[in-house]
């Protein structure tokens, strides 16, 4: 029988380094969506929390023979340092990816990044200085919220609808943030199936936004991880399209190919270039070679648009799934939001229901879901929650939402709102 006892050998006397600690170590707080994986994963529970790629669809043997290939015939670049930018290959063929949105751009101006969280923490690391404002939507991707708090940034939430990021709301709040003094830096945005909203913004939109931003002198941050996930219809031209020197774009394959190659890039003005891969090579040194080239095999070499429409096509099934679902077994006072594409629903509840108070409820009805106050710098959203319907199958799905739905229902009977 194993022991979950832990033996250690130390041999010196113990110190307190938690003294030593930098003033930002303390900026550092746990992600709430990470803190729920250990009970999430476990079997019996139905997790409509995280945000995996569903991989099912994913050719395994295919992709294990273009890694054989790999080794075989470059396996001496494969396994080498590589170049701190990124391989030149892949950034052109990156170029090629991002012209599916509209995006005419140069391999040189392409830094490949440990995933695009490796690239949203270097642009932080570059621009942000103690209590310098970011903008962002409200709610906004959480481990965007981390990296902004972690580099003593203030994060101003701007109010978003149906329809994404409302503009009038982000010319208040840029007026309100400047008469208290603040610096803003950059507006930081997810415009195609949010995160974790699930709401595309409108092209219009688009256009209104990028205008402010230039007339206020004020940077745009696109992430776009889900752009080429849309079900019914292709997503807008992405935002980069319509202006490059006041937009950073960032990309990533994890959800396009798959998350564990950590391959993701951004693409920035001639300007940032230098500094991001300064910024880059001083944290990583160079991104993996054996991941960059394996992606660029695969994009060589494969069908990867029928893959990607593959995976399309799986996401829109339980999309469907989850939204009929929702329909069925949850209260009245409950609505959602409808996604077109990616991999989230936002559910907002009557505003005594605390959905991070109801978490520990939820896991005895065996299902997990992310409360809304995770979403949100300020401590709103705890009314909201978001639920995942990337990984589950339907018939899981079908079953969480069953049992979330039960769990509401009675909490809502309890404070006499049904």
């Amino acid at each position: 029988m194993m022991s979950n006892e832990i033996n250690r050998v130390i041999t010196g006397a113990p110190q307190n380094l938690t003294e030593r600690y930098a003033h930002r170590a303390s900026m550092m707080k746990p992600s709430e969506i990470r803190s729920l994986f250990a009970v999430a994963s476990r079997p019996e529970i139905v997790s409509l929390a995280g945000g995996m790629p569903n991989l099912s669809a994913f050719p395994m043997e295919m992709m294990a023979s273009v890694v054989d290939k790999l080794i075989k015939d470059h396996g001496q670049e494969a396994l080498q340092y590589g170049n701190g930018q990124g391989h030149p290959r892949l950034r052109e063929q990156i170029c090629e990816v991002m012209a599916l949105e509209g995006i005419r751009a140069h391999p040189d101006d392409v830094i490949i990044t440990t995933g695009s969280q490796q690239a949203l923490d270097l642009i932080s690391r570059i621009f942000l200085d103690p209590n310098d404002v970011v903008l962002v939507e409200a709610p906004s991707y959480v481990g965007a919220l981390g990296t902004f708090h972690q580099y003593e940034g203030q994060v101003v939430h701007v109010a978003m609808d149906n329809d994404g990021l409302i503009p009038d709301a982000l010319r208040e709040a840029i007026k309100v943030t400047r008469s208290a003094g603040h610096k803003i830096k950059f507006l930081y945005l997810i415009p195609n199936y949010q995160n974790p909203a699930g709401v595309l913004l409108s092209p219009e939109r688009r256009t209104e936004i990028l205008e402010i931003c230039r007339e206020e002198k004020i940077f745009v941050i696109e992430d776009n991880p889900y752009g080429l996930l849309g079900f019914d219809k292709p997503s807008p031209n992405a935002m980069r399209a319509e202006d490059s020197e006041n937009v950073i774009y960032l990309g990533s394959f994890s959800k396009t190919i798959a998350p564990g190659f950590r391959v993701g890039w951004a693409l920035v003005p001639q300007a940032l270039k230098e500094k991001l891969v300064i910024a880059s090579e001083s944290s990583i040194l160079c991104p993996s070679n054996f991941s960059q080239l394996s992606i660029s095999s695969y994009l060589a070499d494969q069908p990867w648009r029928d893959q990607i429409a593959a995976f399309t096509k799986l996401y829109k099934v339980r999309r469907d799934a989850m939204l009929e679902s929702l329909q069925e077994f949850f209260p009245k006072g409950a609505t959602w939001t409808k996604p077109g594409g990616g991999f989230y629903v936002w559910v907002t509840l009557p505003p005594e229901i605390d959905t991070k108070a109801l978490v520990p409820k939820a896991i005895v009805g065996k299902v997990a879901y992310v409360p809304g106050t995770a979403f949100y710098a300020d401590g709103l959203g705890s009314w909201s929650m978001r639920l995942s319907y990337c990984y589950p199958t339907p018939e899981r799905i079908r079953e969480g939402v069953k049992s979330l739905g039960k769990v509401i229902d009675n909490e809502m009977t309890l404070r006499g709102l049904n």
